[in-house]
Protein backbone atom coordinates (compact mmCIF):
# COMPACT_ATOMS: atom_id res chain seq x y z
CA UNK A 1 0.00 0.00 0.00
CA UNK A 2 1.54 3.18 -0.83
CA UNK A 3 1.37 6.29 1.68
CA UNK A 4 0.93 9.77 1.51
CA UNK A 5 4.22 10.34 1.43
CA UNK A 6 5.38 8.54 -0.97
CA UNK A 7 2.72 9.91 -3.59
CA UNK A 8 3.75 13.40 -2.52
CA UNK A 9 7.36 12.38 -3.46
CA UNK A 10 6.15 10.41 -6.51
CA UNK A 11 4.47 13.62 -7.34
CA UNK A 12 7.39 16.17 -6.75
CA UNK A 13 9.48 13.65 -8.12
CA UNK A 14 7.63 13.66 -11.87
CA UNK A 15 7.42 17.52 -11.28
CA UNK A 16 10.86 17.65 -11.23
CA UNK A 17 12.25 15.38 -14.01
CA UNK A 18 9.68 17.93 -16.06
CA UNK A 19 11.78 20.88 -14.84
CA UNK A 20 8.91 21.87 -13.02
CA UNK A 21 9.77 22.95 -8.76
CA UNK A 22 6.34 23.49 -6.60
CA UNK A 23 7.40 25.68 -3.62
CA UNK A 24 5.08 26.18 -0.47
CA UNK A 25 6.05 26.90 2.75
CA UNK A 26 8.38 28.81 5.25
CA UNK A 27 11.76 30.76 3.72
CA UNK A 28 14.31 28.87 5.48
CA UNK A 29 17.29 26.55 4.86
CA UNK A 30 16.43 23.62 4.90
CA UNK A 31 13.49 24.53 2.58
CA UNK A 32 15.46 25.98 -0.02
CA UNK A 33 18.62 23.95 0.19
CA UNK A 34 16.70 21.66 -2.31
CA UNK A 35 15.42 24.47 -4.53
CA UNK A 36 18.79 25.09 -5.17
CA UNK A 37 20.27 21.82 -5.90
CA UNK A 38 17.24 21.25 -8.36
CA UNK A 39 19.01 24.70 -9.94
CA UNK A 40 22.63 23.47 -9.87
CA UNK A 41 21.61 19.56 -11.04
CA UNK A 42 19.85 21.39 -13.56
CA UNK A 43 22.50 23.67 -15.24
CA UNK A 44 25.79 21.40 -14.29
CA UNK A 45 24.68 17.76 -13.42
CA UNK A 46 21.27 16.44 -15.70
CA UNK A 47 22.05 15.43 -19.28
CA UNK A 48 19.19 17.53 -20.90
CA UNK A 49 19.19 20.91 -20.91
CA UNK A 50 16.26 22.22 -20.60
CA UNK A 51 14.98 25.62 -21.87
CA UNK A 52 13.40 26.77 -18.92
CA UNK A 53 13.38 26.13 -14.87
CA UNK A 54 9.57 26.52 -13.32
CA UNK A 55 9.30 27.44 -10.02
CA UNK A 56 6.07 28.06 -8.46
CA UNK A 57 6.04 29.90 -5.43
CA UNK A 58 3.37 29.64 -2.00
CA UNK A 59 5.28 31.34 0.60
CA UNK A 60 4.80 33.20 3.92
CA UNK A 61 8.37 34.16 3.86
CA UNK A 62 11.34 34.17 6.38
CA UNK A 63 15.06 33.90 6.66
CA UNK A 64 16.71 36.45 4.17
CA UNK A 65 20.07 34.49 4.02
CA UNK A 66 18.14 31.61 2.74
CA UNK A 67 16.60 33.90 0.14
CA UNK A 68 19.41 35.65 -1.21
CA UNK A 69 21.26 32.20 -1.20
CA UNK A 70 18.12 30.68 -3.74
CA UNK A 71 18.57 34.81 -5.33
CA UNK A 72 22.06 34.22 -6.19
CA UNK A 73 21.79 30.44 -7.76
CA UNK A 74 18.80 31.90 -9.68
CA UNK A 75 20.26 34.60 -10.79
CA UNK A 76 23.34 32.71 -12.15
CA UNK A 77 21.50 29.60 -13.82
CA UNK A 78 22.07 29.26 -17.32
CA UNK A 79 19.20 28.03 -17.98
CA UNK A 80 15.47 30.67 -17.44
CA UNK A 81 13.79 30.56 -14.22
CA UNK A 82 10.53 31.04 -14.96
CA UNK A 83 8.36 32.07 -11.70
CA UNK A 84 4.68 31.78 -11.16
CA UNK A 85 2.84 33.03 -7.69
CA UNK A 86 0.12 31.13 -6.46
CA UNK A 87 -1.86 32.09 -3.36
CA UNK A 88 0.09 34.35 -1.50
CA UNK A 89 4.23 35.85 -1.71
CA UNK A 90 4.90 37.88 0.82
CA UNK A 91 8.46 39.24 2.31
CA UNK A 92 11.06 37.10 1.41
CA UNK A 93 9.00 34.76 -0.62
CA UNK A 94 8.14 38.03 -2.82
CA UNK A 95 12.14 38.60 -3.33
CA UNK A 96 12.19 35.18 -4.11
CA UNK A 97 9.34 35.03 -7.05
CA UNK A 98 10.54 38.94 -8.70
CA UNK A 99 14.20 37.44 -9.36
CA UNK A 100 12.17 34.70 -12.49
CA UNK A 101 14.03 35.84 -15.38
CA UNK A 102 12.38 39.30 -16.75
CA UNK A 103 9.49 38.41 -18.97
CA UNK A 104 8.97 35.05 -17.19
CA UNK A 105 7.07 36.36 -13.79
CA UNK A 106 3.75 35.41 -14.06
CA UNK A 107 1.38 35.61 -10.88
CA UNK A 108 -2.24 33.60 -10.80
CA UNK A 109 -5.41 36.05 -10.53
CA UNK A 110 -5.81 35.41 -7.02
CA UNK A 111 -2.43 35.51 -5.45
CA UNK A 112 -2.20 38.24 -2.38
CA UNK A 113 1.73 39.90 -2.54
CA UNK A 114 2.80 41.36 0.93
CA UNK A 115 5.68 43.77 1.13
CA UNK A 116 7.63 45.12 3.60
CA UNK A 117 10.49 46.40 5.22
CA UNK A 118 13.45 43.92 7.27
CA UNK A 119 12.12 43.01 10.46
CA UNK A 120 14.45 41.94 13.15
CA UNK A 121 14.29 41.71 17.20
CA UNK A 122 17.70 40.79 18.93
CA UNK A 123 18.99 40.99 22.57
CA UNK A 124 22.51 41.03 23.88
CA UNK A 125 25.51 43.09 24.77
CA UNK A 126 25.78 46.87 23.14
CA UNK A 127 28.77 45.51 20.40
CA UNK A 128 26.39 42.63 19.84
CA UNK A 129 23.52 44.81 19.26
CA UNK A 130 25.81 47.95 17.06
CA UNK A 131 26.40 43.99 14.68
CA UNK A 132 22.94 43.43 14.61
CA UNK A 133 22.19 47.26 13.46
CA UNK A 134 24.80 46.83 10.79
CA UNK A 135 23.33 43.46 9.14
CA UNK A 136 19.99 45.25 9.18
CA UNK A 137 21.11 48.42 7.21
CA UNK A 138 23.01 46.02 4.90
CA UNK A 139 20.04 43.56 4.19
CA UNK A 140 17.46 46.80 3.63
CA UNK A 141 20.45 48.38 1.29
CA UNK A 142 20.56 44.36 -0.52
CA UNK A 143 16.53 44.62 -0.39
CA UNK A 144 16.19 47.68 -2.47
CA UNK A 145 18.84 47.71 -4.70
CA UNK A 146 17.19 43.91 -5.61
CA UNK A 147 13.99 45.30 -5.76
CA UNK A 148 15.33 47.99 -8.18
CA UNK A 149 16.97 45.55 -10.25
CA UNK A 150 14.01 43.39 -10.61
CA UNK A 151 10.92 46.64 -11.10
CA UNK A 152 13.08 48.99 -12.76
CA UNK A 153 11.51 51.19 -9.86
CA UNK A 154 13.77 54.05 -8.53
CA UNK A 155 14.89 54.04 -5.30
CA UNK A 156 12.16 56.41 -4.47
CA UNK A 157 9.57 54.68 -6.12
CA UNK A 158 10.69 51.17 -4.19
CA UNK A 159 10.38 53.12 -0.45
CA UNK A 160 6.90 54.38 -1.47
CA UNK A 161 5.23 51.94 -3.43
CA UNK A 162 7.12 48.66 -1.29
CA UNK A 163 9.34 49.34 1.15
CA UNK A 164 7.48 52.37 3.07
CA UNK A 165 7.35 51.76 7.13
CA UNK A 166 4.26 49.53 7.21
CA UNK A 167 2.84 46.72 5.51
CA UNK A 168 1.65 46.61 1.80
CA UNK A 169 -0.59 44.27 0.41
CA UNK A 170 -0.85 44.29 -3.40
CA UNK A 171 -3.33 42.45 -5.67
CA UNK A 172 -2.04 40.46 -8.73
CA UNK A 173 -3.31 43.74 -11.03
CA UNK A 174 -1.62 46.50 -8.37
CA UNK A 175 1.38 43.81 -8.33
CA UNK A 176 1.86 44.37 -12.16
CA UNK A 177 1.58 48.02 -12.44
CA UNK A 178 4.48 48.25 -10.39
CA UNK A 179 6.74 45.52 -12.25
CA UNK A 180 6.66 42.99 -9.42
CA UNK A 181 5.64 40.90 -12.04
CA UNK A 182 5.58 40.36 -15.51
CA UNK A 183 2.02 38.68 -16.48
CA UNK A 184 -1.26 37.17 -14.56
CA UNK A 185 -2.24 34.31 -15.79
CA UNK A 186 -4.33 30.93 -14.83
CA UNK A 187 -1.68 28.24 -14.74
CA UNK A 188 -3.33 26.50 -18.10
CA UNK A 189 -2.24 29.07 -20.76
Amino acid sequence: MTTETETTQTHSQALHENGMYVFMGEVNNENILPIVEWILHENFVAKKKRKELLLMICSEGGDMGAAFALIDVMKSSLIPVKTVGLGMIASAGLLIFISGTPGRRVLTPNTSILSHQFSWSNEGKAHELFATMREFELTQQRMSAHYQLCTGLSEKEIKKHLLPPHDIWLSATEALSLHVCDHISELAR
